[in-house]
Parts: C-alpha cells; structure tokens; sequence
C-alpha cells in the first residue's frame, strides 16, 4: 500500500501494467457494468449542461430514456451515476465506425465544442477510487475477463497502471501527486 497525502494507493497502481485494447475490448466497460458510471454531483450538472450537444450523437433509445428519466440517476451503491439502456450500455455511449463504444462527451470534447471530458471514474478507469471519512481508497480493478487484452497489451509494453493512467490521475489528484507517485514507483518497486 502507498500512502500520499490522504490517499491510500494499492501497490498494483504500479506494480502492475496496463494499456487498453480497444481492438479488443470494443469499449465493452462502457457497457459491462453493475451501474452507469459513477459522477460526482458537479459532473451531474455538467452532463446535463452539455447533453444538448451530445443528443446527436446518442442512440434513439438513449434520448428518449433520458428525456423521461433525466441525464443522471442513482443507484444504491454507486450514489450517482449515468443512466444505462436496459441495464448495459450507459446513455452516452454510440458506436463509431469500427463497432467500437465511445463517449460522446469526450469525442465533442477532443472536437473542441465542450470543456467536459467525461466522468473521471471513466477517465480513471480500470482505476477506482473510493472515498471514506479519513482517507481515499485508489484501487485498480480491471475486469477479469473484458480487461484481460489490456493487460497482456500493458505487459508487452511495459506501462504500469499508472502511466497509462497519467492524464486523469493529474486531473483527479495534481501533477504534485502523480510526481509523487512516480518517484515511489521508480524508488520503490523497480519502475523504470
């Protein structure tokens, strides 16, 4: 366990490597879940701020869902979270040209119309973070069987969790941080 501030960090953040395949997996963790993404209640008024310019790209069954039920519900574990279409695919995901799932709000972001990303818990994805009264569980959780090209693909090329994870770990956490983290990674378990 690291310990940074009032972060727990699971040794498997560096210890261990990942890369996403999206070849492979086609998006499948914006589809395989036991809820809609988790969001913070900024993110909630965020979503529903930008929603209007992502509608085009979303689903005819993901606009009318969230005409009725809104841009955010919420689930008893998770608090809030992005609605999903029957259980599986979260509203906000559409398939692009290769079958592959992705997020409209990132695709309108790279494209320069909005300042939202996405969720961070998406973002930080196989990353989870869990807070407490004290402290910040940060825990890497890919899934066994959806994640394990990304994992095969992380060893062939040697990125640690965490660097694959870089970007929104400094969005989450600070460049302070992560520094951080990269200096007990390179001192204390090898990380080159």
């Amino acid at each position: 366990m690291i310990e940074i501030d009032d972060k727990l960090i699971s040794d498997h953040v560096v210890s261990r490597q990942f890369v996403c395949d999206l070849d492979k997996c086609k998006g499948g963790c914006c589809v395989d879940g036991d809820a809609g993404a988790p969001i913070t209640e900024e993110e909630a008024q965020l979503i529903e701020k930008y929603y209007p310019a992502v509608k085009h790209l979303l689903m005819d069954k993901a606009v009318s869902q969230i005409e009725a039920e809104g841009t955010h519900t919420t689930d008893d574990e998770f608090d809030l979270v992005t609605p999903t279409i029957e259980g599986g695919i979260c509203v906000y995901g559409y398939y692009d040209e290769l079958g592959h799932v992705k997020c409209a709000f990132e695709k309108e972001y790279n494209e320069g119309r909005i300042s939202f990303k996405k969720p961070i818990s998406c973002h930080l994805y196989p990353i989870r973070t869990q807070r407490y009264k004290t402290f910040e569980a940060v825990n890497y959780e890919p899934r066994e069987t959806l994640c394990k090209p990304a994992c095969k693909l992380g060893k062939q090329l040697k990125v640690p969790v965490y660097r694959f994870l870089k970007e929104p770990l400094i969005r989450k956490y600070g460049e302070e941080f992560y520094n951080t983290l990269d200096q007990i990674a390179k001192e204390f378990y090898g990380v080159q």
